[in-house]
Parts: C-alpha cells; structure tokens; sequence
C-alpha cells in the first residue's frame, strides 16, 4: 500500500504499517465487489432513464415477510432521543461530546471536506477523544471534555461506496475510501470504545441496495476477524438517503441484522436522490424549489412512516431528519421563528414513532431533548411502538407530483447562492458551512444543483416572473450573486472562481453528473 499524501504531524501514529495492512487487506479482498455493485448502479439508472420505475423487490417477499428481529440495542445506542452531527475536526469534536447529545455522528462524508488533511487527522481526533488526550486552547477559549459517562457516544460515519481515496494507493488502484475511513478507526478505536464499556458503531451512507448492506455486513464480519473483535461487536445504522433504499428497507435491515443498529431518514440525500434517479422524466417527477418541500408533502410522509413501521418491526431504532437551523447571536426574531419550525419538525417526529432526531448545532440539543423526553419519559426509545396503523405502498413513495409549491426566482438564485457559497468553502477544506443561518453540507449542495439541472431541461416558467429557467438565465444569476459575495468579509476570489467552474459544470452541462463531490474532489489536492 503506497501513501502518496503528506506525512504531517502525528500523521505516522494512524499510518502505521500494521493499520495500512489491515486496510489493504479489506480492499483486496472486497474492492471487485463494490465496483460490480456501481455498475449496478449505472445499470439500474439506465433502467429509470429509459421508462422503469421503482417497487419493493418480488425476489425478497419472503424476506419482508419472514419472522426475524435485528440484535437487541448495543451498550451506548439503547437511548438515542439526540443525535448531533459534524465533521471530525478537533474543535468539532469536544464540541459534540460535550453537547448532551446522546449521540455524536462524526462525520467524514457530507459534512466533511476530503481534504487529505481533514480525513487523517480526523483520525487522529477521534483517537485522541477516546484517550482523552484532545484539550486545547485557542482564541483566549479552552476546550476539554466533560467526564466520559457526559459524553456523546461516537458513531463514524465513512465515505460513501461510489469514493475512493487518491492519496493511499493498494497494488496501484487507489483504495476504496469507505474502507479507508472505516478501516483506520475500526483498527485503531475499536479496542478503544470496548474498553469503554461501548463498541465501534458507523452510519452507512448512500447505499442503494441490500447488496450494498450485505458487502458491508462482510466487511465487518472479515474485520472483526481480523482483530479478533467478537463477532456482532459492530453495530451501524443505515442512511435511507437514496429513493431504491426506501423501498429495500426490510432487506437493509436483514443483510445487517447481527450488526444492525436502525435506519435514519437522510432527508436532504433522499431529495437529491428523487430528482437524480427520475430526471429525465418530466413533470412527474419534478418537485418545488427546495425550501418548499416540507416532511408534510404526500412522498415524504409515506418514507418517513414507512421506515419507522419497518424498524419496529425487527427491533431496530428509527432515526428522524436534521435541523439545520444554526440559532443567530444577533437576530432574536430569526430565532423565534426557526425554533418553532424545529420544535414542530421533532413534535412530528416524535409523535410518528421516531426514537430519536438529529440536529446540526450544540444549541439545538435542548430543544429536541425537551420534545422527546415529553414522549419518552425515562423510556429509552418507542421500539414498542410497532405502526402497525401504517400500510405504505409503491405508488405512495412514488407520489411526487404531489407535492404542493411552486418554482420561483428566489429559489433559483438560493440554489444558486447556496450552491457557489458552499462550494467555495469545500474547496477551502471546510464540509459543513453556515450559510444564512442554516447547517448546509453536500446534500444540500446536491439539491440545489440538480434541480436546477432539472428546471433547465423541463422548460420551468418561474411562479413569480414569468421567465423561463435556461442557461443564460442561470449564468446572469451566477454573476450577480458572485457580485454580492465578492462585497463580503473574507471574500476568496481563487475559491469561488474554482466553485463557479464546477458549478456550471454541474448544474449546466447537458451530461448529469452522478455526484458532485467526484468531479470537486478531483480538483482538489
């Protein structure tokens, strides 16, 4: 296994000889796979683009209705009611152990930049808050963890299947860089948290299929081997993100039973997904501008209910949707109002079945605690809960042409402005940005792109001007929002003329791109 990144400081304490061979291990053994199951991919897009639709798998009926419970909730994940989520730097990271969450999704994917920086010294993060070796001090604050029975319990979540990582290189391919991220911390941290009395638990991310559930149920399995970690140590919830996830839930669910921890309503991807796999479509499958989309809208009341319902039943927890809201210090009336759309958004939840919501900011945790500790008490979940009220069919995951809103100017220049803000700081190595007053990562920058690709070419009329979304529509808007940006504090010309190229590249280009973050991540370095 070659390393072709820097070796910076510390680096050498995660790229130990004996962690890259227990990393190239996994991806010889497993990486022909998980190239056979991308070209699944390609081949079930083709199938959309060309007419197909989606519906629950006849081949699996007797899986969805087998008799069968994932394992029971490991130590760490019994109470799950808060969930925070961030990238894996290190101010991140005292942060979110100390915010009262009860869960701390550290985050390598969406919210984190894949800088070769960020990715490794995360790493080292991680390891150092186990050994609680990460206090620190820096503009007159200091930053130390609380005791470790008030920390967050920490859930990884690695890169996405379609990844890889360029600079650490197996037998001349570059490595995997789901089994890159989750390799390093399973190596180094697993020991680390069953001396803690909890274990190493993931989120997966943008998995389309059980397939994909089962290489990572073998994954585990070989790398629990390998360590000689008992087997079913590993517990990881699945990100039901993509639209063919929703509708292979129970499979999910089966492939990963032994390590089996729940799915989490990945709302933001799940958008993104819906206008990717159905683009070509037309007006069946076009939806509003992204700020009116609401979890109210017909398609996603049925994928939320559904993936409750189905984790009840097998004994899994159901994790609910981010709020995003970052609360202001300046503005108390933008507090106000965005503190009774997230209480109202985890009162849904909550009263749905949910076991638990995420949230984005340390300031939020109370107000999602408070909600479901109204339902909770000193319950430590709602898995009795089973839904059985709940009967979600094909034609209701499928009912997006349902969904109230309309298409206008200013949600194009947001998806615009978002999108090239967002942009800008990725490429300046920072995942998750604040941008007026909302957490937004990757996903969002998903959305934003792509529907604007998908109003270029299905002749959208805005609601509100009455101009008809083309290019040069889009490049006028380009220039004007960099014009306002340009008149900002720390305004970086460099950063946002490479986001304003890939951009355009991505929203405008007559070919889709299937991911924004590969075209992006080859530009960086």
């Amino acid at each position: 296994m070659e390393i072709t990144g820097p070796r910076l400081d510390r680096f050498d304490e995660i790229l130990t000889p004996q962690a890259l061979d227990f990393v190239a291990a996994l991806h010889r053994e497993f990486d022909s796979r998980r190239l056979e199951l991308l070209e699944a991919r390609q081949a079930r897009q083709a199938e959309l683009s060309a007419g197909g639709t989606l519906d629950f798998l006849p081949e699996t009926k007797e899986i969805r209705e087998g008799d069968w419970q994932v394992a029971s909730p490991a130590p760490g994940l019994e109470d799950r009611r808060v969930e925070i989520t961030g990238p894996v730097d290190k101010k991140m990271t005292i942060n979110a152990l100390n915010s009262g969450a009860k869960v701390w999704l550290a985050d390598f994917e969406d919210a984190n930049s894949p800088l070769w920086e960020n990715c490794v010294a995360g790493q080292l993060n991680l390891r150092d808050a186990l050994d609680r070796a990460i206090d620190f001090e820096t503009g007159g604050k200091s930053y130390a963890l609380r005791p470790d029975d008030e920390l967050a319990t920490i859930v990884v979540r690695p890169r996405g299947w379609h990844l890889e990582e360029k600079h650490a290189n197996v037998d001349g391919r570059p490595v995997s860089a789901s089994l890159f991220d989750f390799g390093l911390y399973f190596f180094h941290c697993a020991q680390r948290q069953l001396d803690k009395g909890k274990g190493p638990y993931f989120y997966l991310p943008k998995m389309e299929s059980h397939l994909e559930a089962r290489l990572w149920n073998d994954v585990f399995t070989r790398a629990q081997e390998l360590l000689g970690i008992p087997h079913g140590t590993i517990r990881a919830t699945v990100l039901i993100e993509t639209y063919p996830a929703a509708f292979e839930m129970e499979e999910i669910l089966y492939e990963l039973r032994e390590h089996s921890a729940g799915l989490n309503a990945g709302r933001w991807d799940y958008l993104f997904s819906v206008i990717k796999k159905f683009r070509t479509r037309g007006q069946e499958f076009l939806l509003p501008e992204r700020n009116a989309v609401t979890m109210t809208a017909p398609f996603m009341r049925a994928y939320t209910e559904l993936l409750v319902r189905t984790c009840h039943k097998r004994g899994a927890h159901a994790i609910g949707g981010m709020a995003a809201f970052i609360p202001s210090r300046r503005d108390p009336e933008v507090n106000a109002v965005a503190l009774e759309k997230v209480r109202a958004d985890k009162t849904r939840e909550s009263g749905d079945g949910f076991d638990g919501s995420w949230v984005a900011h340390p300031d939020l945790v109370p107000i999602c605690r408070e909600v479901f500790d109204g339902v909770l008490g000193e319950r430590p979940n709602q898995l009795d809960r089973l839904r059985e009220d709940v009967a979600v069919s094909a034609a209701d995951l499928l009912s997006v042409s349902e969904t109230p809103g309309d298409i206008t100017e200013t949600g194009l220049r947001n998806n615009v402005d978002v999108a090239l803000r967002y942009l800008a700081a990725w490429m300046g190595g920072s995942g998750a940005v604040a941008i007026h007053n909302l957490m937004e990562d990757a996903a969002t920058a998903e959305i934003s792109r792509s529907q604007i690709w998908q109003w270029i070419h299905n002749d959208i009329t805005l609601a509100d001007t009455g101009e008809r979304v083309t290019k040069e529509l889009v490049e006028r808007i380009i220039a004007e929002e960099l014009e306002q940006a340009a008149k900002e504090p720390g305004y970086d010309e460099k950063l946002f003329g490479q986001a304003t190229a890939l951009f355009k590249e991505v929203a405008l280009d007559d070919d889709f791109a299937e991911f924004l973050t590969l075209p992006a991540y080859a530009r960086m370095p």
